[in-house]
């Protein structure tokens, strides 16, 4: 770790936009910062440093990461403001030219992210206003440090920011090109450590306090392409931890969840029977517009194995609506499939045209209202899969960890499969923040996202 002085009693303010991988590397930027002497701004705190970790999923995500780097502008006047992520690996020139804006890290810096910032700061400390802004909006590499090919670095990451859950990053980047995604681009392909460094830090993750770990990525089922290892072999040797009582895996691929990972999970001693599979369409014929690696049997015949060996295992699932090409008929056949399919929930989300991907050669367009009515229809298709699930585990004793709530109000945890539970606030005691508590599971809370829950041990 660099030691630079000039960071000593400064503080900072982070905003992160976009997927848990995100929020985790926030989370150990905010980290690294700490030991360096930084300390997190308290709400309405001018800060002296602004971090704004960015998302470039669908052009929603674009101006909701423009707004947010205004707004820290704006809340933090003089404040140096570093921005990275997605968004910065793709738009590197736009965010630079972004008043306030004084440093912008792509996929590969982020990783020396203390590096560039010494060095920018120096600059500013020195008063060296040669890296700013040039005659055309632009900055130099000091500032604009961006390279847009070769996106090979690793940044580690294994923190819990504000949540009781750590967030253990395992892989980044993606080797597929499906044709809506701009994720190769903005990440690089598919890339991890060795599990022994990976276990090292479930290790150290116990020597904190943490008891759940949560497996993040960008396609996680592909572990190995940097070690010649497997996704399998790294779950068993994370199993073997002691001291971690929980692990979730993010969301692995259809084509990559095998079934000898389904199998382990059922036994293992801390994987939970929980799964997050993107599906994207419910439609053979829109999987292969999309250059999806799988259809619709094999699909299905994950979701059935999976509740064979765990009946109550909760399973999520992404679905993209309203993609070029997908024609009415072939909505309707996705959602048939998924009305069928013994799935929890469903995220659903709408096709956003990038640029630069294949799918805008596809010549069928859906617009925007009818992208609208589709998520919609499966949006309430998703609240009778998860309701139904939830009541039929009332009644029911589980085991919860609990997270931390404001005072004075009701906290939260999930059970081994994935249900929301509320404590209500008259039961909720500080003392079982990330505590793991047998509940009896009552009825739903006034909005229907959790389960009322029953203290019955501790």
């Amino acid at each position: 770790m660099i030691n630079f002085p000039a960071f000593q009693g400064k503080t900072a303010a982070y905003f992160t936009l976009g997927c848990k991988l995100n929020f985790s590397e926030t989370s150990t930027f905010g980290k690294m910062l700490q030991d360096m002497g930084v300390r997190t701004a308290t709400k309405g705190e001018k800060a002296d440093l602004c971090l704004i970790n960015t998302c470039s999923v669908t052009e929603v995500a674009d101006h909701k990461c423009r707004q947010a780097i205004h707004r820290m502008v704006r809340e933090h006047p003089g404040a140096f403001v570093v921005v990275t992520g997605c968004y910065a690996q793709l738009e590197s020139e736009a965010v630079s030219r972004i008043e306030g804006v004084d440093l912008v890290l792509g996929s590969n810096e982020k990783a020396n992210l203390i590096q560039y910032l010494s060095e920018a700061w120096s600059q500013r400390l020195a008063g060296d206003d040669t890296n700013a802004n040039a005659a055309d909006g632009t900055k130099d590499a000091a500032w604009h440090a961006v390279r847009t090919k070769d996106i090979k670095t690793f940044a580690p990451s294994c923190s819990r920011g504000n949540r009781t859950r750590y967030f253990l990053k395992v892989q980044d980047g993606c080797s597929y090109f499906c044709t809506y995604c701009t994720i190769p681009y903005a990440r690089g392909f598919s890339r991890n450590p060795s599990i022994s460094s990976l276990v090292e830090q479930a290790r150290q993750a116990v020597a904190e306090g943490g008891k759940e770990i949560v497996l993040t990525g960008v396609n996680i089922g592909d572990f190995g392409r940097t070690t010649s290892e497997r996704f399998i072999d790294l779950v068993k040797a994370l199993d073997q931890v002691e001291g971690v009582r929980r692990y979730r895996i993010s969301s692995l691929e259809p084509d990559l969840l095998d079934d000898e990972l389904i199998d382990f999970c059922a036994t293992s001693r801390a994987f939970m029977p929980h799964f997050h599979i993107p599906l994207q369409s419910g439609s053979d014929e829109v999987l292969r517009l999309m250059h999806r690696r799988y259809d619709t049997a094999l699909f299905a015949h994950k979701i059935e194995l999976i509740k064979q060996h765990m009946p109550q295992a909760f399973i999520g699932v992404d679905v993209m609506v309203g993609c070029r090409g997908e024609r009415p008929e072939y909505f309707e056949r996705c959602y048939t499939f998924l009305e069928g399919l013994d799935v929890t929930q469903l995220h659903v989300f709408p096709y956003s045209e990038r640029p630069g991907t294949a799918a805008l050669k596809i010549p069928y367009v859906v617009d925007d209202k009818e992208k609208k009515l589709r998520s919609k229809r499966l949006l309430q298709l998703s609240d009778e899969k998860t309701q139904a699930f939830y009541a039929a585990h009332i009644g029911q004793t589980a085991e919860v960890l609990f997270e931390k709530a404001p005072r004075g109000k009701a906290m939260h945890g999930f059970t081994r499969n994935y249900i929301r539970v509320e404590l209500s606030a008259a039961l909720s005691k500080e003392e079982y923040d990330n505590q793991l508590l047998n509940v009896r599971l009552g009825g739903f809370n006034r909005d229907k996202s959790a389960l009322m829950a029953e203290i019955i041990s501790e």
